[in-house]
């Protein structure tokens, strides 16, 4: 749960710095960076695979880069649903969305993800079969 929490955190940070550099992107309050966080979060969970779905053949024929185009298009979704969240044209949600990527890459990078932890003393044996026939 607190790594959930920490993404959710990391994409609002980021859509701030989206807000901060793109001139077409407009958050009103904090609160408002928090909400489209979550929104986008959610989007992104049920929406988006349906739509890489969809598009599978015309990502491929771009060699993936349509999937920036998805991602500024779910961008412009998210605005339209959270009040206080502007974004003026496509070109500013297409920018933002890659400020977005590459910020939530960044840091997402840093947290722990899934390790495989390799316990020191296994609960089980390794046999191998000798040249006697006796297994050790």
């Amino acid at each position: 749960m607190p790594v959930v929490i920490t993404r959710w955190l990391i994409i609002t940070v980021a859509i701030l710095l989206a807000s901060q550099f793109v001139p077409g992107i407009k958050v009103d309050t904090l609160s408002t960076a928090v909400i489209a966080a979550c929104v986008l979060g959610l989007i992104n969970i049920f929406l988006r695979p349906i739509l890489v779905f969809l598009t599978l053949p015309l990502s491929i024929l771009t060699l993936g880069l349509f999937y920036f185009v998805i991602n500024a298009l779910l961008l412009e979704l998210v605005s339209r649903i959270v009040t206080g969240f502007y974004i003026k044209d496509f070109f500013s949600a297409f920018l933002g969305s890659l400020i977005i990527s590459v910020v939530g890459w960044l840091a997402n990078s840093f947290i722990a993800g899934h390790k495989i932890d390799k316990p020191d003393d296994p609960d089980y044996i390794d046999l191998e079969k000798r040249d006697d026939g006796k297994w050790r």
